[in-house]
Protein backbone atom coordinates (compact mmCIF):
# COMPACT_ATOMS: atom_id res chain seq x y z
CA UNK A 1 0.00 0.00 0.00
CA UNK A 2 1.10 3.64 -0.79
CA UNK A 3 3.34 5.62 2.45
CA UNK A 4 3.14 9.10 2.70
CA UNK A 5 5.32 11.40 4.81
CA UNK A 6 3.27 14.10 6.87
CA UNK A 7 5.35 16.91 8.15
CA UNK A 8 3.52 18.99 11.34
CA UNK A 9 4.20 21.64 13.62
CA UNK A 10 2.21 22.24 16.70
CA UNK A 11 2.19 24.22 19.80
CA UNK A 12 2.26 20.86 22.73
CA UNK A 13 0.90 22.86 26.13
CA UNK A 14 -2.84 21.53 25.24
CA UNK A 15 -1.36 17.80 24.86
CA UNK A 16 -0.18 15.03 27.17
CA UNK A 17 2.11 14.56 24.56
CA UNK A 18 2.78 13.05 21.04
CA UNK A 19 1.96 9.24 21.84
CA UNK A 20 -1.95 8.48 22.02
CA UNK A 21 -3.16 7.82 25.12
CA UNK A 22 -6.75 5.93 26.67
CA UNK A 23 -7.05 8.88 28.69
CA UNK A 24 -5.91 12.61 27.73
CA UNK A 25 -5.41 13.97 23.86
CA UNK A 26 -2.67 13.90 22.12
CA UNK A 27 -1.46 15.04 18.94
CA UNK A 28 -1.03 11.50 17.16
CA UNK A 29 -5.13 10.92 18.02
CA UNK A 30 -5.79 14.41 16.96
CA UNK A 31 -3.82 13.82 13.01
CA UNK A 32 -5.19 10.47 13.00
CA UNK A 33 -8.65 11.86 13.59
CA UNK A 34 -8.02 14.69 10.82
CA UNK A 35 -6.61 11.89 8.25
CA UNK A 36 -9.35 9.74 9.09
CA UNK A 37 -12.00 12.25 8.58
CA UNK A 38 -10.45 13.44 5.59
CA UNK A 39 -9.85 10.24 3.74
CA UNK A 40 -13.19 8.63 5.28
CA UNK A 41 -11.20 5.15 6.07
CA UNK A 42 -9.24 4.80 9.76
CA UNK A 43 -5.63 5.92 9.86
CA UNK A 44 -2.81 4.72 12.23
CA UNK A 45 0.53 7.15 12.25
CA UNK A 46 4.03 6.53 12.99
CA UNK A 47 6.35 9.19 14.27
CA UNK A 48 9.51 10.13 13.68
CA UNK A 49 10.06 11.97 17.68
CA UNK A 50 7.55 11.16 20.26
CA UNK A 51 7.79 14.28 22.13
CA UNK A 52 6.58 14.22 25.53
CA UNK A 53 3.81 16.40 27.29
CA UNK A 54 3.87 19.99 26.94
CA UNK A 55 7.06 20.14 24.21
CA UNK A 56 6.41 21.84 21.27
CA UNK A 57 7.77 20.87 17.54
CA UNK A 58 8.58 23.24 14.67
CA UNK A 59 8.75 20.03 12.56
CA UNK A 60 8.11 16.86 13.15
CA UNK A 61 6.89 13.45 10.95
CA UNK A 62 4.65 11.25 10.68
CA UNK A 63 3.71 8.37 8.12
CA UNK A 64 0.81 6.45 7.02
CA UNK A 65 -0.78 4.27 4.54
CA UNK A 66 -3.74 4.48 2.16
CA UNK A 67 -5.06 4.18 -1.36
CA UNK A 68 -6.51 7.40 -1.35
CA UNK A 69 -3.93 9.42 -2.52
CA UNK A 70 -3.30 7.22 -5.57
CA UNK A 71 -4.75 9.61 -7.58
CA UNK A 72 -3.63 13.45 -6.70
CA UNK A 73 -5.70 15.22 -8.85
CA UNK A 74 -8.70 13.47 -7.02
CA UNK A 75 -7.03 15.18 -3.39
CA UNK A 76 -5.45 18.47 -4.45
CA UNK A 77 -3.92 20.41 -1.90
CA UNK A 78 -4.51 17.89 1.44
CA UNK A 79 -2.17 19.74 3.64
CA UNK A 80 -4.86 22.68 3.38
CA UNK A 81 -8.26 20.44 3.84
CA UNK A 82 -6.12 18.37 7.13
CA UNK A 83 -5.56 22.10 8.27
CA UNK A 84 -9.19 22.90 8.21
CA UNK A 85 -10.13 19.98 10.31
CA UNK A 86 -7.19 20.37 12.95
CA UNK A 87 -7.39 22.22 15.96
CA UNK A 88 -5.15 25.48 15.49
CA UNK A 89 -2.52 24.43 17.31
CA UNK A 90 -1.57 21.96 15.17
CA UNK A 91 -0.54 22.61 11.84
CA UNK A 92 0.63 20.11 8.67
CA UNK A 93 3.31 21.82 6.56
CA UNK A 94 3.57 19.36 3.69
CA UNK A 95 2.22 15.66 2.74
CA UNK A 96 4.83 13.53 0.34
CA UNK A 97 4.70 9.99 -1.12
CA UNK A 98 7.51 7.88 -0.36
CA UNK A 99 8.58 4.69 -1.06
CA UNK A 100 6.97 1.56 0.57
CA UNK A 101 9.61 0.45 2.60
CA UNK A 102 10.58 4.45 4.13
CA UNK A 103 9.85 4.74 7.99
CA UNK A 104 9.89 8.32 9.17
CA UNK A 105 11.55 7.01 12.64
CA UNK A 106 14.20 4.87 11.81
CA UNK A 107 15.27 6.81 8.32
CA UNK A 108 15.95 9.99 10.18
CA UNK A 109 19.66 11.16 9.40
CA UNK A 110 19.32 13.55 12.82
CA UNK A 111 16.95 15.43 14.66
CA UNK A 112 17.53 18.94 16.24
CA UNK A 113 16.18 20.29 19.26
CA UNK A 114 16.24 23.80 21.15
CA UNK A 115 15.85 24.42 24.88
CA UNK A 116 14.56 28.39 25.60
CA UNK A 117 15.72 30.27 28.86
CA UNK A 118 14.59 33.72 29.28
CA UNK A 119 15.72 35.54 32.40
CA UNK A 120 13.55 38.64 32.43
CA UNK A 121 10.07 38.34 32.82
CA UNK A 122 8.48 38.38 29.12
CA UNK A 123 4.74 37.47 29.70
CA UNK A 124 5.24 36.80 25.36
CA UNK A 125 7.43 34.07 26.27
CA UNK A 126 5.73 32.17 29.33
CA UNK A 127 4.23 29.07 27.21
CA UNK A 128 7.38 28.34 25.19
CA UNK A 129 10.62 29.16 27.32
CA UNK A 130 11.27 28.61 30.98
CA UNK A 131 11.79 31.37 33.17
CA UNK A 132 14.81 31.39 34.99
CA UNK A 133 16.02 34.75 36.24
CA UNK A 134 18.75 33.81 38.13
CA UNK A 135 23.09 34.63 37.23
CA UNK A 136 24.28 31.74 34.87
CA UNK A 137 28.15 32.14 33.35
CA UNK A 138 27.37 31.87 29.89
CA UNK A 139 31.24 30.72 29.69
CA UNK A 140 30.68 27.86 31.52
CA UNK A 141 27.40 26.75 29.50
CA UNK A 142 29.44 26.73 26.50
CA UNK A 143 32.25 24.63 27.81
CA UNK A 144 29.75 22.36 28.69
CA UNK A 145 28.11 22.19 25.71
CA UNK A 146 31.66 21.59 23.61
CA UNK A 147 32.26 19.05 26.31
CA UNK A 148 29.03 17.20 25.31
CA UNK A 149 30.31 16.34 21.69
CA UNK A 150 33.70 14.49 22.74
CA UNK A 151 30.95 11.33 24.54
CA UNK A 152 28.55 9.33 22.77
CA UNK A 153 27.36 7.09 25.99
CA UNK A 154 24.96 9.39 27.82
CA UNK A 155 23.66 6.30 30.43
CA UNK A 156 23.02 9.02 33.22
CA UNK A 157 20.73 11.65 30.82
CA UNK A 158 18.24 8.71 30.12
CA UNK A 159 15.09 8.49 32.23
CA UNK A 160 15.21 5.22 33.97
CA UNK A 161 11.75 4.21 32.77
CA UNK A 162 12.85 3.75 29.36
CA UNK A 163 13.28 0.44 27.37
CA UNK A 164 15.95 0.97 25.26
CA UNK A 165 19.03 -1.21 24.07
CA UNK A 166 21.45 0.53 23.90
CA UNK A 167 22.82 4.49 25.08
CA UNK A 168 24.83 5.69 22.68
CA UNK A 169 24.42 8.18 20.64
CA UNK A 170 25.92 10.61 18.19
CA UNK A 171 25.94 14.23 18.91
CA UNK A 172 26.75 16.55 15.80
CA UNK A 173 25.68 19.88 17.57
CA UNK A 174 26.18 21.53 20.81
CA UNK A 175 25.82 24.76 21.30
CA UNK A 176 24.18 27.64 23.75
CA UNK A 177 22.81 30.63 21.08
CA UNK A 178 23.37 33.90 23.97
CA UNK A 179 21.20 37.10 23.19
CA UNK A 180 20.18 39.68 25.53
CA UNK A 181 18.13 38.18 28.20
CA UNK A 182 17.69 35.35 26.25
CA UNK A 183 19.55 31.73 26.22
CA UNK A 184 18.76 29.15 23.77
CA UNK A 185 20.75 25.35 24.10
CA UNK A 186 20.49 23.48 20.23
CA UNK A 187 21.45 20.15 20.40
CA UNK A 188 21.39 17.77 16.93
CA UNK A 189 21.90 14.15 17.16
CA UNK A 190 21.12 10.98 15.64
CA UNK A 191 19.00 9.92 18.45
CA UNK A 192 17.95 11.38 21.80
CA UNK A 193 17.10 9.18 24.89
CA UNK A 194 14.25 9.32 27.13
CA UNK A 195 14.47 12.79 29.09
CA UNK A 196 18.05 13.66 27.42
CA UNK A 197 17.71 16.88 26.04
CA UNK A 198 16.10 18.33 29.61
CA UNK A 199 18.50 16.44 32.03
CA UNK A 200 21.75 18.02 29.61
CA UNK A 201 19.84 21.53 29.94
CA UNK A 202 19.19 21.19 33.80
CA UNK A 203 22.54 19.95 34.24
CA UNK A 204 24.40 22.45 32.10
CA UNK A 205 22.28 25.18 34.05
CA UNK A 206 22.95 23.63 37.79
CA UNK A 207 26.52 23.47 37.26
CA UNK A 208 27.09 27.00 35.32
CA UNK A 209 24.89 28.37 38.03
CA UNK A 210 26.84 26.93 40.70
CA UNK A 211 29.83 27.87 39.02
CA UNK A 212 31.13 23.97 39.21
CA UNK A 213 34.05 23.25 36.50
CA UNK A 214 34.01 21.39 33.71
CA UNK A 215 35.88 18.60 35.19
CA UNK A 216 32.73 18.69 37.76
CA UNK A 217 30.26 18.56 34.47
CA UNK A 218 33.02 15.41 32.62
CA UNK A 219 32.43 13.16 36.01
CA UNK A 220 28.30 13.39 35.33
CA UNK A 221 29.01 12.85 31.84
CA UNK A 222 31.18 9.21 32.54
CA UNK A 223 29.32 8.25 35.73
CA UNK A 224 25.88 6.71 34.27
CA UNK A 225 24.45 7.90 37.04
CA UNK A 226 21.17 9.46 36.31
CA UNK A 227 20.66 10.75 40.18
CA UNK A 228 23.25 13.13 39.40
CA UNK A 229 21.46 14.88 36.02
CA UNK A 230 19.05 17.74 37.03
CA UNK A 231 15.78 16.67 34.88
CA UNK A 232 13.57 19.48 36.65
CA UNK A 233 13.33 22.03 34.08
CA UNK A 234 9.39 21.99 32.49
CA UNK A 235 8.67 20.68 29.36
CA UNK A 236 7.00 23.56 27.92
CA UNK A 237 10.92 25.44 26.79
CA UNK A 238 11.93 22.34 24.61
CA UNK A 239 10.94 22.40 21.06
CA UNK A 240 11.62 19.84 18.39
CA UNK A 241 12.96 22.54 15.35
CA UNK A 242 14.05 19.88 13.10
CA UNK A 243 13.92 15.97 11.62
CA UNK A 244 16.20 15.40 8.43
CA UNK A 245 16.36 12.85 6.15
CA UNK A 246 18.40 12.02 3.27
CA UNK A 247 17.09 13.27 -0.33
CA UNK A 248 16.68 9.42 -1.07
CA UNK A 249 14.35 8.67 2.03
CA UNK A 250 12.38 12.42 1.46
CA UNK A 251 11.32 13.84 -1.80
CA UNK A 252 11.60 17.24 -2.32
CA UNK A 253 8.00 17.47 -3.51
CA UNK A 254 5.07 17.25 -1.94
CA UNK A 255 1.21 18.11 -2.53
Amino acid sequence: MPRYFIEVAYKGTNYAGFQIQDNANTIQAEVEKALSIFLREPISITGSSRTDAGVHARQNYFHFETEKFTDHTNLSKPAYHLNAILPSDIAVLSVHMVSDNAHCRFDAASRTYEYTIYQHKDPFLQLMAHFYPFNVSTQLLQQFAQEILKHTEFEAFSKRSTQVHTFRCTVFDSEWVVTPGVLIYRVTANRFLRGMVKGLVGTMLNCASKKKSLEHFQKVLFSKDSSLVDFSVPSHGLTLRQVDFSSDKLPPTSF
